[in-house]
């Protein structure tokens, strides 16, 4: 059973997460802030990973602290799920179509951590949430799942879109990244033996 549930409490935020890497799809999500809960959402339902999040903090000040942690605290769970990551696919990739907006997302369950995020907006705000913090939670996402993550939007002009379609296409390339390969599921793909720092 590939499941983990995490729990962080810091002076800025208190956050408990439970995911199941074989499920399908489902979500209760709850972070008070309606934009990354829709992410979230969508996150969950093509990656195919049941998502139940509950998620309180300092967004009396700004969105930030909420949005990092609970970046971090997916990452920690989908590693402490993978475990050893025996007979994964390992690599996922997707180019995401949202209307107008193309992006394009690469992943490596690698045991190293590393974001590039070729992703702009126009704007400041996507409704009431800080556009830059989209990068904020993919930075915390992949240095706490410890993994590579490639993250770069062609094209596209609505903000909201290009927004959207980051966590679509990380869904669908985790989704296939994570997958197990019935033919390899003794083994971990790489040539090393491990897949740990």
């Amino acid at each position: 059973m590939r499941q983990a549930t995490i729990s962080r409490t810091t002076g800025e935020t208190q956050i408990e997460m439970a995911i199941d890497l074989d499920g399908t799809g489902r979500s209760d999500i709850s972070t008070g802030v309606g934009f990354l809960d829709h992410m979230l959402t969508l996150l969950a339902r093509h990656s195919h990973i049941d998502m139940a999040v509950k998620a309180v903090g300092d967004t009396h000040v700004d969105f930030h602290h909420l949005t990092e942690d609970t970046g971090i605290v997916f990452g920690q769970a989908v590693a402490k799920a993978l475990g050893d990551k025996r007979g994964i696919n390992r690599y996922g990739d997707m180019h995401m179509p949202m209307d107008e907006t193309l992006t394009r997302v690469a992943v490596d369950i690698s045991g190293r951590a590393f974001l590039v995020f070729r992703t702009e907006f126009s704007a400041a705000k996507i409704g009431d949430f800080d556009s830059e913090l989209v990068r904020e939670w993919f930075q915390g996402f992949a240095s706490n799942a410890g993994l590579t993550l490639h993250v770069e939007t062609l094209y596209g002009f609505n903000n909201h879109h290009i927004a959207e379609s980051c966590f679509k296409g990380l869904a669908v390339a985790l989704r296939r990244a994570v997958h197990i390969d019935v033919r390899m599921i003794d083994h971990v793909p790489s040539t090393k033996g491990t897949l740990s720092v």
